[in-house]
């Protein structure tokens, strides 16, 4: 399990586990508990890179980044850290 700690968002840390490329497990620790369950979901069993060309660049409200901008950034990681 690799954990990132997010920044500018409502969630504080987000758990990742990824097997190579592909996403198995997504836990966001605060944040809009009800969507980011959805988009953990929504998510597992697909590559880093399908998830990155859809989530990334992501805003929430006047802030530049969001919690699936966020996860981006912590998939990318993980995906590293896991190769």
């Amino acid at each position: 399990m690799y954990i990132y700690r997010t920044e500018g968002v409502c969630s504080r840390v987000i758990n990742i586990e990824v097997d190579g490329n592909i996403v198995k497990k997504v836990e966001f620790e605060g944040g809009c508990n009800g969507n980011l369950k959805a988009i953990s979901k929504l998510i597992a069993g697909k590559t880093v890179d399908e998830v990155t060309s859809t989530l990334e660049g992501m805003t929430c409200g006047s802030r530049a980044t969001s919690c699936p901008d966020q996860l981006v950034k912590g998939l990318r990681e993980a995906a590293e850290k896991s190769s």
